[in-house]
Order: structure tokens, then sequence, then C-alpha cells
């Protein structure tokens, strides 16, 4: 690919976008495309339409998304199901009807069942019932894919959808009610170490077992699928309209987690699960083989990313924002 495309990066000041833009700009990338919330409402057909005429990407990356943890899917589903079913719809379409040369949609790992089973391969997509938690924002990303393989069957689009599994890094969200368990934990950590508690408390049991991907993996995830040639694509992912896992393929206990994170930020106090709140579902670990089979494979550990999300953190004294 060109390194003059013109790549419009949909949601380029959350974390996925920022990284993504930043790793393209790295790469050598001289045209990347951006808009503002202000500039370009993306839930609006007549915005979007209007702005992809005048502006004519050449690609376009799907990074924005409404997003939170279990406290807001849970409290805002209809905000969850609406505003990323009409983002979706919107870029999908106008990059369409603009002879869009390739449109990368980014996902979650949560489309899959509840009771998927695990590692969770990218065939297990509408083979059960979804966790009630996140369900509006899963139903949402499973229509983008759908939309992404039928525009691909219909029109002979070259759409291509990537399922990541949790993600954490530079730019997370830290809104005391609607984060991730990642920023979520961090910060309750950190607050706890400043004030000098003697406990933090974790909501459920601990026992669920999840796995996260450093932001910067994402992106260069991103950046390879984008760079493989369609015809090659088509041999390897069968039809090719079909989403791809990316993840690290190996997964820890909340309790881990929590553990890690406690060790990261230094607190010393104790740790404290409520086990009157939520698990989510039992266990997440998406099956990567398929896109370690495209020549990708995620290089941050697991501490060394929470070590450079804190220290972003830390940096950007978030608990004053």
């Amino acid at each position: 690919m060109n390194k003059d495309k013109k790549i419009f990066i949909a949601g380029s000041r959350g974390m996925v976008g920022s990284a993504i833009q930043h790793r393209l700009q790295q790469s050598g990338f001289t045209n990347l495309l951006t808009a503002s919330r202000a500039e370009l409402d993306l839930t609006c057909q007549q915005n979007v339409a209007d702005w992809m005429a005048a502006n004519k990407p050449d690609v376009v990356i799907i990074a924005a998304a409404k997003v939170g943890g279990i406290h807001a899917n849970n409290t805002y589903p209809a905000q969850f199901i609406y505003e990323n079913l009409m983002i979706e719809s919107n870029l999908i379409h106008e990059a369409y009807v603009q002879g869009c040369e390739q449109l990368i949609l980014l996902g979650s790992s949560c489309i899959y069942p509840k009771f998927a089973k695990q590692p969770m391969n990218e065939s297990e997509l509408l083979k059960g019932a979804l966790e009630p938690t996140n369900e509006a924002y899963a139903v949402a990303k499973i229509a983008g894919i759908k939309l992404c393989e039928s525009y691909n069957r219909q029109y002979g689009c070259d759409f291509r959808s990537l399922m990541p599994t949790n993600l954490y890094g530079p730019n997370d969200n830290y809104h005391p009610d609607n984060s991730h368990v990642i920023p979520a934990m961090l910060q309750r950590f950190h607050e706890a170490k400043i004030a000098n508690d003697k406990s933090v408390t974790v909501w459920g049991t601990g026992t669920p077992k999840r796995e996260f991907l450093y932001v910067d993996d994402l992106a260069a995830a991103c950046e390879h699928v984008m760079l493989i040639d369609k015809a090659e694509l088509n041999g390897i992912v069968e039809p090719m309209q079909s989403h791809i896992n990316v993840g690290t393929g190996q997964d820890v206990t909340i309790r881990e987690l929590a553990e890690t994170i406690k060790a990261v930020v230094g607190f010393e106090g104790e740790l404290i699960f409520d086990t009157d709140k939520p698990d989510g579902t039992p266990r997440k670990l998406l099956d990567v083989s398929l896109i370690h089979s495209l020549g990708w494979k995620a290089q941050a550990g697991l501490k060394e990313g929470l070590t450079k999300a804190y220290d972003w953190f830390l940096e950007n004294d978030l608990r004053k924002k």
C-alpha cells in the first residue's frame, strides 16, 4: 500500500484510534484524516455522507465506538446499541458509496456467546446466548460484522473486521463509573495508595478469567491486516468476509490481575472481593490461531503493559480531570 493513501481514522481521539494514528505515522503514512466529534457527528447519516464525499478517503478504519465496563453497559443499553449501530452503518455504507478501497471495523470479543467454547474461535459467533450485561453492545458489533460481510458479498467490497480482546493502555477511559476493569483498578489502587487505605475492594469473586491486550499491539495488528493483499487474505481467510480475532492467547483471573496491578502501583494494603457484585462472563479467551497464521503476534506482556499504562496515568494526572 502506498504511504500517501488517504486513511480516515474514525475515533482518532480515543485510546484505540490514537494508538493506530501513532502507529501509522511511525510507519511513514503521510495522509491520515481525522475529525473530532465537533467536526463530524458519526451518528448522523447526512453528516457522514457529506464528510466522506468531501474528503474521499481510500481507507476507513472504524475505531470510534460507544464503550464502557459492566456498569455502563447495564445502565445505558439503549445508548450502546443505538450509537454503535449508527456509527457502523453510516461509515460502512458511505465507504461503499464513495468507492473506498478498504475498510477495517474494530469490534470486541464480547460478540461471542457467554458459554462459548474456550478458546473462542471465529466460528463460535452466533452459536449461543450472549452475556446479558453487555448484550446491547455485542449485538451492535455483530451487526457491524454482518454489514461488512454483506457489502463484501453483494458489492465486492474489501471490508475487514478485527475483534480484539479486552484492551488497555494510554488514553484509556478513567471515568469512575464507566471505565473498564484495568483503568478502574489502576485508579482505585492508586487512590488507595495515596490515601494510605488499608484495603481495596474489587467487584465479584475474582475467579473469572480475562485476556488483555496492550493497545499498541492492536494498532500493530490493524496495520498488519490492512497491508495484506486482498487476494492473499482470500486464500487464508475463507471466505474473506470472516472476522479475525486479535489477542494474546493467554488469560488471567481477575484476582491475578488485581494482584499484578497492586504490585505495579505499589499498594501494600489488603485485597477484598465483593461477591455480591456480578462477575460477568466466566471466561473470555480468544483463539488467535488465524491471525498468527497471517504473521502477527502480540508483543507486550501483561506486567509490561500495565506498567506503561500506569506511567501514562501518572504523567497525565487524570484524577484532576
